[in-house]
């Protein structure tokens, strides 16, 4: 199988003469996961294209997110302009022409691409709870919910089922607190306050049905090209919290799902995290751990993951350490900050004694970076200065024209682009109380027929006695609907989440 070429060395060209000088990366170690980093403006997104590219081209799906607008050029057919066909002639990139790979577009609030839901229930208390930005007593009123969902066979498909799921919690705080551990009003109001602004974000698209199927994120052309899935994510990054949380529980289904297969000639599938430093920032210990044993599992299962940042400190050291296909972009050490980074980047990659990483890394152009990939025996190979290859798709967005023609002929758009509302919580909660409160109402109205029929105003002023004002009559019926909702179903099925999405972190 043909390798993925990544660019040409610079420095030491004969180091690599099996290549000619060439650096590639070996299918093979696709699934040991990787790492682009590097200042802003010094070529990593061309870089992610380039990979993109090469795993599509030898059959590998390849999922990743859009933050800028301009990795949608991987849908269309790069110009050709002389630069570029001579810098892939300097390179060794053979029969190197425009190509448009084939793509898939996604997108949480269903505008830029196909929409991206799951359910309240697979996502889980641990995840919608960062999503939320919960504190941690809030977060265990979240995991009581959930608990009470199981308990009582409710199912959580959207937001509408979570809200009036606590609704009853609300209305049995006492029972729920005696039975399942105390739950305070102001706990539940902070979480509904935090579930309205999640839904004037527009979060509230990701939750509901059909929700996405993992195979259609692996999908392979006729021709045995591997799709590409690009997520639409410039609107989605500006809410870190959901942005983070989504790449998290995408990781998670793909961990949970996917059967073990040891180590295959090329991937099953490459995931990358653009701005990886979100999907760390602020996240508690445990759920940082479980990452780290996800990324170190997940290789097994034929998944490759890749990620993106700045600095490559970014990514926690128990994460960095399993990376093994490395570009590192240009750093500017004009702060102490960007000065560590620098000498952790040196200090990441296999020694070249004809290169001074140190120095070398404040250096690069454009398009330039060092590359260290895993080699025979899967060995990193001494690090490179390396002339990053050109995509051959368009290096820049794409129109709106140019994107609906891509949509247009996507082969999910029917199974994704409409909603399907079928009975959950909220539709099961409300018949329970429209069934009591109607039940309630029964009698009222066989007593009011009976006393007309004997006493005519009688009877009235019976009624006005007993039920009174239109006011007193609205008390009844809430005390009705109060009355249905503590009716629970007590079916006792309990639904599976995600590793980073159950209560105890297990399946």
């Amino acid at each position: 199988m043909d390798p993925i070429l990544v660019g040409k060395a610079v420095t030491t060209p004969d180091a690599l003469p099996e290549t000619g000088g060439r650096v590639h990366l070996l299918p093979r170690y696709g699934n040991r996961h990787g790492l682009v980093a590097g200042a802003t403006g010094t070529g990593k997104t061309v870089t992610l294209m380039t990979l993109a590219e090469g795993f599509s081209r030898i059959g590998v799906p390849v999922f990743l997110a859009d933050v800028k607008g301009d990795v949608a050029g991987l849908a269309v057919a790069g110009d050709g302009g002389e630069k570029l066909l001579q810098r892939a002639a300097m390179i060794g990139a053979d029969g190197y022409a425009p190509e448009a790979s084939p793509v898939l577009f996604w997108d949480i609030y269903g505008k830029s691409g196909h929409p991206v839901r799951t359910t309240v229930s697979e996502i889980g208390p641990t995840l919608l709870g960062r999503m939320l930005e919960l504190n941690d007593t809030q977060s265990g009123v979240l995991d009581i919910t959930f608990k009470l969902a199981d308990d009582r066979g409710l199912l959580l498909l959207d937001l509408a089922d979570l809200r009036a799921l606590l609704a009853l919690v609300a209305e049995e705080r006492k029972a729920i607190s005696t039975s399942y551990g105390l739950v305070s009003a102001p706990s539940i109001g902070a979480i509904q306050r935090a579930l309205l602004r999640l839904e004037q974000e527009g979060g509230n698209q990701f939750f509901g049905e059909p929700a996405l199927e993992l195979a259609d994120l692996m999908r392979t052309t006729p021709d045995g090209r591997g799709v590409i899935g690009i997520l639409a994510a410039d609107q989605l990054v500006l809410k870190p919290r959901l942005y983070a949380t989504f790449l998290l529980w995408l990781l998670s289904e793909l961990f949970e799902n996917l059967p073990e297969v040891g180590d295959l000639d090329k991937p099953k599938l490459v995931f990358v995290f653009d701005e990886a430093h979100l999907l760390f920032k602020d996240a508690p210990p445990a759920l940082r751990q479980r990452v780290e044993q996800v990324v170190r599992i997940i290789r097994s299962k034929g998944v490759g993951i890749y990620f993106c940042s700045q600095f490559p400190d970014d990514v926690p050291d128990e994460i960095l350490g399993q990376l093994g296909n490395r570009v590192q972009h240009a750093l500017r050490a004009f702060t102490p900050r960007d000065q560590k980074a620098v000498r952790t980047a040196a200090e990441t990659f296999v020694a070249n004694p004809a290169l001074d990483v140190a120095k070398v890394i404040a250096q690069l152009g454009t398009g330039e970076a060092l590359v260290s990939t895993l080699q025979g025996k899967g060995a990193p190979m001494p690090v490179e200065q390396t002339l990053i290859a050109p995509p051959r798709c368009r290096m820049g967005a794409i129109t709106e024209a140019e994107r609906a023609r891509v949509r247009a002929a996507s082969p999910v758009g029917g199974k994704y682009d409409t909603t399907v509302d079928r009975e959950s919580a909220f539709e099961m909660l409300a018949a329970k109380a429209a069934a009591t409160l109607e039940a309630a109402q029964a009698p009222k109205a066989r007593t009011t027929t009976e006393d007309d029929a004997a006493g005519g105003g009688f009877g009235q002023s019976v009624k006005d006695a007993l039920f009174g004002t239109k006011r007193r009559q609205g008390m009844v019926e809430t005390m009705a609907k109060q009355t249905a909702r503590t009716v629970g179903n007590q079916i006792g099925r309990q639904i599976l989440r995600g590793i980073f999405g159950g209560i105890t972190g297990k399946r």
